[in-house]
């Protein structure tokens, strides 16, 4: 089995914001593999589909981006996903807008969500798909900056970026090791 985590915050207020990237790109794998969200026990919604007879889980946790590890962490207790099976996905302010980066393993960046993920796994090493959504500019705050939307003058760009990255997560889980996965996909 493997798990691909898109990090986000749940509710309609927060649905096409920057800090959702990880939301956006996780409904675009289940867009194409017709795979449909449904609530469960641990704080999340999963969606699940097969590539060839690997069993895919889809997972957005409801628990705010600074909780996801508290959803994530039984999540795959419960299942049995190994860290190397996991796939993480979430914004990053260091990427440029429409960039994707890969990583095995890394500090939290200062990104609440995957200091979450760190502390509820004990280690920082397991795969992750960074989205590049730059850095404000002016006097918007970070928080102010990753809550809001993106200008329709990089919607192009960011429906690239969340192309690549679902292209580089359905890669990864079709049975390419993850360090294959970076050398096709880093610095799309």
């Amino acid at each position: 089995m493997k798990m691909i985590v898109g990090l986000g915050n749940p509710g309609s207020k927060y649905q096409e914001t920057k800090h959702n990237i990880g939301f956006i790109t996780v409904d675009e794998i289940a867009h194409r593999y017709n795979a449909v969200f449904k609530k469960n026990q641990f704080e999340a919604d999963i969606a699940e589909f097969f590539i060839g007879t690997e069993k895919i889980m889809l997972v957005k946790p409801l628990t705010f981006m600074n909780e996801s590890g508290r959803a994530v962490g039984p999540l795959m207790t419960y299942y049995g996903v190994e860290d190397h099976e996991l796939i993480v996905i979430y914004d990053d302010l260091d990427l440029e807008i429409g960039k994707i980066r890969l990583r095995e393993k890394g500090g939290a960046g200062g990104h609440n969500g995957i200091k979450s993920l760190i502390s509820h796994f004990g280690t920082n090493v397991f795969p992750r798909i960074k989205v590049g959504i730059g850095r404000p500019l002016g006097n918007k705050t970070v928080v102010q900056y990753v809550l809001s939307k993106f200008p329709k003058a990089v919607h192009e760009e960011i429906l690239i970026a969340v192309k690549n990255a679902a292209d580089a997560a359905i890669y990864a889980s079709e049975g390419h090791t993850f360090v294959d996965t970076m050398n096709q996909f880093n610095g799309k």
